[in-house]
């Protein structure tokens, strides 16, 4: 690394003691008892993610979230900590007009990152190692969405929300202005999508631009449309991020992930990876056109011959496991590494020397990072227990983020030899003084006899002496797993802290237990799984005796939700209360409702009026005769995946019979509820109904 950052650090670290107080992990005076972890408390936490090693593998560079829970607002943050120097992370001066996505440049005497501060839109900026100025790096009229730097430094690849028929940004800016200008709201639509995930189709695209950097790092010229007339997005939507592209080591060439939208979005999976010349001379060419199912997430190997990305097999299905593909650039070939190992690739990246791929996966409930040699395909794993977020190469070790059930994310080193080391943490203060719930995972036998996991979280300042109202969870997807990780929305340990004991089952369906315990679910939404979460909660109560069966609510999101209106009409009788979120009501009119399609088509094997499917088998709406048990129902207006009429409808069924019952409705919220005031309402709501039905008394209420 630059000799100039080793001088900066020392003088930067004046100026960022106070910010860094957090991250020091100085010495405190214990609490006269341990602090009882509220939803607040948790909403407030500030969030560590996205490490970026330097070129040298001497610093990592990551982001921080920090709330203003008042202005329910959060700020982004860069800070960088010393891999070999035994010294307090340091936080950026840069971070005070807000900054984030920071990625070094090739030379690793810059480091670019993502801020609104040049007066609303998020625009890319540039400073040097110190991080002390900032230097404007990119003047669109529209938000940088992702970014990345050609390995050469001399070309920037931006993503921006354009008018695919539109030959530069002036045709788009004009097209909205004229939305604007009109008094008439109607909007017209000849296909689908309409809308996706929380917001409505305003005929945009994400596309990929190409600016010239100069001598000084600042795009100059007009930008190059990687992607001109290109009926698709990149990144994708509504999740995609930079991982969706990337530039070749030779600086030439893009490879982008993307589907051609056409008429068939909604029920299509069929992305692809294209590539195109960096300098715009050729259209885009589709690598993957044989491939009529999911394929994503392209990198390069450092000798720039071999692309390396991640695929599925089946067309439509949007959880079917992803392999990891190696196609040779001389010989145009494609094949599978590792075809043997049953496991499902989340992100995944090259070593150094190009023999090895890092891979994420959840197995059995921990979600680990992996190594796989590309001559061979021998997987082996290098972490264990609990649940590797993010990471980075370089050429000191693995640089990667983890969390638990006990701690959000910090970041550990990973050499190349001894064990992980941590090195930075942006919450460890702030949670000094909890007393953490005591997670154990157990297995039973399931439906089929098969072997089905779960985990039971002991309340915190648990007493073996006394029982506890349980909490029951059963989490979405439903191709998911609650498994030994953090959560900012169904966090086990809020339950924990407030004098629940907890059980989750990964009940068929689950991910990270090979791929035909995931694939048992589909078309069995009400049979298989029910059976799992019957056979685990008779399980668990005869295992922990501090479970009190007789004081116990089911809650669930989602599929989850799904669960707990299925439970409703079908398995009632162990519970005092239920908690349904965003829940499926009515499989048939939800497949109508909702956008993603291909999700719908592929559970129930078909669409709603195709003959053979199970839209009626297994639909809560049949069954709502037997509803009796009290039961909060919670939906958010914006959440165009399980719209708002089947939380209305679930809502009005139960005051229609007298149930006991309550709506909590959010107007501003999607599938999650994101915002912290409106998080820390959730949880009071939702543990004020659990208390209320279970008699419990919650500490510190």
């Amino acid at each position: 690394m630059i000799k100039s950052l080793r001088f900066a650090a020392s003088a930067v670290a004046l100026s960022v003691a106070v910010a860094g107080a957090a991250h020091a992990q100085a010495p405190q005076k214990p609490a006269e008892k341990p602090h009882v972890f509220t939803a607040k408390d948790m909403a407030s936490l500030d969030r560590l993610s996205d490490p970026r090693v330097s070129p040298d593998g001497r610093y990592v560079l990551y982001s921080v979230r920090t709330l203003d829970y008042p202005a329910n607002k959060a700020s982004m943050s860069l800070w960088i900590a010393d891999l070999k120097a035994k010294m307090a992370p340091l936080r950026l001066k840069i971070s005070d007009g807000g900054a984030s996505s920071g990625r070094w440049s090739a030379d690793g005497k810059a480091i670019y990152f993502s801020s609104s501060r040049s007066g609303g839109t998020e625009q890319v900026f540039r400073t040097d190692a110190s991080g002390e100025t900032a230097t404007q790096v990119t003047k669109a009229p529209f938000d940088v969405l992702a970014y990345k730097v050609a390995p050469d430094d001399k070309t920037i690849v931006v993503a921006q929300a354009v008018f695919p028929d539109c030959a530069d940004f002036a045709c788009t800016e004009a097209k909205l202005a004229a939305k604007t200008a009109t008094k008439a709201t109607g909007v017209v639509y000849d296909k689908l999508f309409v809308r996706h995930w929380d917001t409505w189709n305003d005929g945009t695209k994400n596309h990929l631009f190409a600016w010239t950097l100069g001598p000084d790092g600042v795009a100059t010229g007009q930008p190059i449309d990687l992607m001109k007339g290109f009926d698709g997005d990149t990144p994708t939507k509504p999740y995609g991020g930079d991982e969706d592209f990337t530039v070749s080591f030779d600086s030439k060439t893009v490879v982008f992930s993307a589907k051609v939208a056409g008429k068939d979005e909604p029920w299509t999976t069929n992305y692809d990876m294209w590539g195109v010349p960096l300098d715009g001379s050729a259209k885009p060419v589709n690598y993957t056109a044989d491939n009529k199912a999911w394929d994503t997430t392209g990198t390069a190997s450092p000798d720039g011959k071999l692309i390396a990305y991640r695929a599925m097999k089946r067309p439509g299905f949007e959880a079917d496991r992803f392999a990891i593909m190696i196609y040779d650039e001389t010989t145009q070939k494609v094949r599978e590494l590792a075809p043997t190992w049953d496991r499902s690739a989340d992100a995944i990246a090259w070593s150094a020397d190009g023999k090895t791929i890092y891979a994420t996966a959840l197995d059995v409930g921990q979600g680990k990072l992996f190594a796989i040699d590309v001559k061979t395909g021998k997987v082996t794993a290098l972490t264990g227990d609990g649940h590797v977020t993010a990471f980075d190469v370089s050429p000191a070790g693995v640089v990667y983020a983890s969390d638990s059930l006990k701690s959000p994310s910090e970041l550990f080193l990973l050499a190349k030899k001894g064990p992980p080391v941590k090195i930075a943490s942006a919450s460890s203060e702030a949670l000094k003084d909890v007393a953490w719930g005591e997670p154990e995972q157990f297995s039973f036998k399931g439906w089929n006899d098969e072997t089905v996991r779960g985990f039971v979280l002991k309340p915190a300042n648990f007493d073996p002496a006394k029982k506890y109202p349980v909490a029951f969870l059963i989490h979405g997807g439903p191709q998911g797993s609650f498994s030994n990780s953090w959560s900012y929305r169904w966090n086990p340990q809020i339950y924990a802290n407030a004098g629940y004991a907890v059980v989750m089952v990964d009940f068929h369906g689950s991910t990270g237990y090979g791929q035909a315990f995931t694939d048992a679910i589909s078309q069995h939404w009400g049979d298989r799984p029910l059976e799992d979460l019957q056979k685990g909660w008779a399980f668990a109560t005869q295992k922990y005796g501090f479970l009190d069966a007789d004081r116990a609510c089911a809650l669930g999101a989602s599929y989850g939700g799904y669960m707990v209106n299925w439970i409703a009409g079908n398995w009632n009788a162990p519970w005092k209360c239920l908690v349904d979120h965003d829940g499926v009501f009515d499989t048939r009119s939800m497949g109508y409702a909702t956008e993603e399609l291909w999700f719908t088509e592929w559970e129930n094997g078909g669409t709603p009026w195709a003959p053979g499917n199970t839209y009626e088998k297994f639909n809560p709406v049949d069954h709502v005769a037997n509803w009796s048990k009290p039961q909060l129902v919670i939906q958010g207006q914006l959440d165009y995946r399980i719209p708002v009429e089947q939380g209305l409808s679930a809502f009005t069924a139960l005051q229609r019979k007298g149930v006991p019952s309550k709506l909590l409705y959010f107007p501003n919220e999607n599938h999650w509820v994101l915002k912290a005031q409106n998080s820390v309402q959730w949880h009071k709501e939702v543990l004020d109904w659990l208390d209320q039905w279970t008699g419990n008394s919650r500490p510190g209420k």
